[in-house]
């Protein structure tokens, strides 16, 4: 009862992991209109699933940190009650976080549940904590928008000097009506209007590339590597998350390692496939808005941060990464919904503790009513 108990307590964090997250590599992809929901979704299914599969040889050394030796102690680590409380607790608020619509760290969420737990049974390693795990979250997101920041003039810089301009299309979903001057911005807002009125849809003025080089056309080009750097970040948080859900199922001993890994993939792919609707409208439309160039940026900036994180066993949130790259982006592009980023800094503050709290008052119902394990 006590192997069940833990697997579905992890199964329910993996799920939770998958429709909070699977979507944050591919939401510039849907975001600046480079393709639709369900193509972006599938893409990052696949390329999570892949990134999943390559934790089993590249990122073990999380496996080891979020198992919570040396940050608990080994003693309570090894009880399956406080597996099951960590699970439970961090998987409870990432499925809250989720509902809401807002993009939170499960990592954030399992060391709350870790430190909630084992709170007022062991004694928190609290340097560990500081240094080895929590610096790295807090970091990341100020790296990511800095890289950003730094990344995306040059790469524009380029991009002028090679002569690829911009041109604004109107369009209804991905039919494209009409091309218009990217300079021309009070003239294609009259004709989106009349056509919005004519043909009694919402038409849509969106900015893509226009030109080539060295031969190539500039816009299905860059489309490409758009595509290519959605699928890295992708890749990266399948990469770097699997590990840390997955590191609580070496509890059960008969699973090990590379089953772990496996069955957490699958899971975290399916809760990405059903419940990752709200996340992906936040995360693509109510942060900032973008076109497929500084979406392109913010995802090699993610993706080169996290992989790199992940190679050397940084707890990193693939979470703050993405979101840091398009606060980038909207800093950059001066098209910053600060409301509704504010919004997401403030679910950030809050999912430590809340998920501390539930660890906390989990553990203890187990512990005092005597959980049927």
């Amino acid at each position: 009862m006590l192997t069940t108990t833990i697997i579905v307590a992890v199964a329910l964090l993996a799920f939770a992991n998958g429709a909070n997250d699977n979507f944050k590599g591919v939401a510039t992809l849907y975001g600046s209109g480079t393709t639709s929901y369900c193509v972006a979704l599938a893409w990052a299914t696949v390329t999570t699933a892949v990134g999943s599969l390559f934790s089993v040889w590249f990122a073990q050394q999380l496996l080891v940190r979020f198992s919570g030796k040396g940050l608990i102690p080994n003693e309570l680590v090894q009880h399956g009650e406080f597996g099951i409380s960590v699970a439970l607790a961090a998987g409870a608020t990432v499925l809250l976080a989720t509902w809401c619509g807002f993009p939170i760290s499960t990592t954030h969420a399992l060391l709350g549940s870790m430190v909630g737990a084992a709170l007022f049974q062991a004694e928190v390693n609290w340097a560990k904590f500081s240094t080895t795990l929590a610096l790295p979250l807090i970091a990341s997101p100020l790296v990511a928008i800095a890289g950003t920041i730094v990344v995306y003039p040059l790469f524009r810089f380029v991009r002028v000097r090679c002569g690829v301009g911009k041109e604004s299309c109107l369009c209804i979903g991905r039919e494209v009506l009409e091309l218009v001057p990217a300079d021309g911005s009070v003239s294609a807002l009259m004709r989106t209007e009349q056509l919005s009125i004519s043909l009694g849809t919402a038409v849509v003025c969106r900015e893509r590339y226009a030109g080539s080089l060295v031969g190539i056309e500039a816009r299905p080009a860059v489309d490409a590597l758009h595509f290519l750097s959605a699928g890295l970040v992708s890749f990266a948080r399948g990469l770097n998350d699997t590990p840390k859900i997955a590191a609580l199922l070496l509890l059960v001993p008969a699973i090990g390692p590379v089953g772990a890994l496996t069955l957490c993939g699958m899971l975290i792919a399916i809760g990405g496939i059903l419940a990752a609707r709200r996340v992906a409208e936040s995360m693509s439309h109510r942060i900032t808005t973008m076109n497929a160039g500084q979406g392109f940026t913010a995802n090699l900036v993610t993706g080169v941060l996290v992989i790199l994180a992940s190679r050397w066993g940084l707890p990193v949130s693939t979470t703050h990464v993405s979101c840091g790259s398009l606060f980038g982006i909207g800093l950059i592009n001066r098209q910053a919904r600060w409301k509704f980023i504010l919004q997401v800094l403030l679910a950030w503050v809050t999912t430590l503790p809340v998920a501390l709290l539930l660890g906390w008052s989990i553990n203890t119902l187990v512990e005092r009513i005597g959980f049927p394990l």
